[in-house]
């Protein structure tokens, strides 16, 4: 799954052509870098990867989803839709800008259910924020659909999606903004980084300043930029950057590798009648990063996963259900309001109300779902030892229960 598996002589090169200059700064010191721009030139290699207009590289992913939404002019009072099965960026974003998190169901897709977004709207709401989880995608003709009829924007959290497209358009690039995290186990990595993507200019502008204390970088030097409006520190370095250049040449080489080896994992999984997969809205737009794959119950599941630990062989397995990072049932400290400063009150009052909401829809999902990760590095020989032990621990578990 992530970049890092194929790290080679190309990011060792485009790292030494910023270390040879010693200007790490991704802005200014423009003599001394003799030329080397490696952030510039990540940005122009996004927008021409992925066909969108505009790239702005931030310092992580949640700093990409905290841009973009400042971007779009998403703030206090306003309400963002968003799934109960995402990383835990997401709504941390949306709290960071003064917004209120408005989560709902998911369905097979893993992902938003349309018909749970229709029912969270509310007078307030300003945005749905779909979080393309596991490689796939959501059902974006429904949530843009949705959009129109309610006059919404749509922020695309691709940043688990990388290189994954829904009819021919790369996901992260068909909502009004969309973002990408490049961190270590992403499907391409700059070790840290993110970027938001967008084919409107005043979003462009507006993340371009935002992500460098508001610099309008129209001057001739740092000095002489002005500030049009107040912005944060989320460049990213131009050693991160460098990663991410040599990376994303390799991009469709992960993604092949990948679906291969998805296939052929899946197809041993499939043996099983009882084991069902996750709905994907467009089945050849799947990045292939995991196989998310589902038992008949949760007694069945948890057995499963108790049989591969007890074999020392659940790595790569992820039972999000009970994961503290990735699902609300885990998410104590939100519900809790666990924070060190003050939220505003519409923010504690839609956090405590999570408390007893009900989930029961995302509930059964869950605890039937397992993600396995898929490999850049597996062999033939090592995806059928390992699927044959997957098998096995199934059937052992489906036998018992």
């Amino acid at each position: 799954m992530p970049g890092f598996e194929l790290w080679g002589e190309e990011e060792r090169k485009h790292v030494n052509d910023v270390l040879e200059t010693g200007i790490l700064m991704r802005y200014g010191f423009d003599g001394p870098r003799k030329g080397i721009w490696k952030s510039k030139e990540l940005e122009k290699a996004i927008t021409e990867t992925f066909n969108c207009k505009y790239a702005q590289l931030t310092s992580s992913g949640t700093a990409a989803l905290t841009t973009a939404m400042a971007a779009l002019g998403i703030g206090v009072g306003d309400e963002v839709i968003m799934p109960s099965f995402t990383f835990v960026a997401s709504f941390e974003a949306v709290l960071s800008v003064g917004a209120t998190p408005i989560l709902v169901d998911i369905d097979n897709t893993l992902t938003l259910n349309p018909e749970a977004v229709k029912k969270a709207i509310t007078t307030k709401t300003k945005c749905i924020m779909p979080v393309h989880m596991c490689g796939s995608m959501a059902n974006l003709d429904a949530l843009q659909t949705i959009c129109k009829e309610h006059n919404l924007l749509l922020l695309e959290d691709a940043c688990q999606s990388i290189g994954a497209t829904y009819k021919g358009k790369y996901l992260g690039t068909i909502g009004n903004a969309g973002t990408f995290s490049f961190d270590f186990v992403k499907t391409i990595t700059c070790a840290e980084g993110g970027a938001v993507l967008t084919n409107d200019e005043k979003v462009y502008t507006n993340c371009d300043g935002f992500t460098d204390h508001g610099h309008d970088h129209n001057g001739v030097d740092r000095g002489a930029d002005l500030h049009p409006f107040l912005g944060y520190n989320f460049r990213i370095s131009e050693l991160h950057a460098a990663v991410g250049l040599a990376q994303i040449n390799k991009l469709q080489n992960f993604l092949s590798i990948q679906r291969k080896n998805h296939a052929a994992l899946k197809n041993i999984l499939a043996q099983v009648p009882e084991v069902s997969f996750r709905e994907i809205p467009d089945a050849n737009g799947d990045s292939c990063t995991f196989l998310s794959w589902f038992l008949p119950s949760e007694k069945i599941t948890t057995a499963f996963v108790e049989e591969m630990k007890q074999q020392g062989i659940l790595a790569g397995n992820f039972y999000w259900y009970a994961n503290n990072w990735h699902y609300i049932k885990q998410w104590h400290h939100l519900k809790e309001v666990k924070s060190l400063y003050n939220f505003n009150e519409e923010q504690k009052a839609a956090l405590l109300k999570l408390q007893t909401q009900n989930f029961e829809q995302s509930d059964a999902i869950m605890k039937c779902c397992i993600s396995t990760s898929i490999s850049l590095l597996w062999t033939d020989e090592q995806i059928q030892e390992k699927g044959n032990k997957m098998v096995n621990a199934i059937k052992k578990a489906l036998a018992t229960n």
